[in-house]
């Protein structure tokens, strides 16, 4: 199945170079993927992974390990972020 990963901020540098600048890529992945075994190839730091939205829908850090993506999701990811 098909579906697209975005990820934010300096997460992008995670990404292969040709998506840095759109910070997009899409990915073939097995049916029934969660979000972990998505992302587990790209090898981000799991403190950096702190906003993760599946269609703009918020999911949990304990959801993550076995929130199944299905064909088309958009699965967004941003790390925790400091201002003011």
């Amino acid at each position: 199945m098909k579906i697209t990963l975005k990820l934010f901020a300096t997460l992008t540098d995670y990404l292969p170079a040709a998506s840095r600048y759109t910070n997009i890529v899409e990915l073939e992945v097995a049916d029934g993927a969660t979000i972990l075994q998505i992302i587990e190839p790209f090898h981000l730091p799991q403190k950096l992974v702190h906003l993760v939205l599946v269609n703009g829908k918020y999911i949990e850090p304990e959801k993550r390990a076995s929130h199944s993506l299905i064909d088309g999701d958009v699965l967004a990811i941003w790390p925790p972020i400091a201002g003011g």
